[in-house]
């Protein structure tokens, strides 16, 4: 039995990332190019998840599941920048900490 192998793996934004290797930068760009994609996808579910419950209350929706998870993705996905923005002030206290 063969398996095909991982071409590439869907991150939490809806976009696949290529399994590829690439060479890290030194100033930070790639690292703050993809918290601002991800809060731009936030903003943009967010969005989307607002325009079909205002529709869900007007009674223009035609399918409710599609608010439903919408709503659910926004909310995860809040959750998790959320998270990940904690982890980042917690590793940012721990450095200011440490005694040089």
């Amino acid at each position: 039995m063969s398996l095909p192998p991982i071409a590439a793996v869907q991150g939490v934004t809806g976009t696949a990332y290529a399994a590829t290797p690439t060479t890290p930068s030194s100033d930070g760009s790639a690292f703050s190019a993809s918290l601002a994609g991800a809060v731009d996808n936030l903003q943009q579910l967010q969005s989307t998840s607002n325009q079909l419950a205002v529709q869900a209350v007007t009674g223009n929706l035609d399918d409710i599941h599609s608010a439903t998870i919408a709503a659910t993705r926004a909310q995860v996905t809040l959750e998790l920048v959320a998270t990940v923005r904690n982890k980042g002030v917690d590793a940012f206290n721990e450095i200011m900490r440490m005694q040089g």
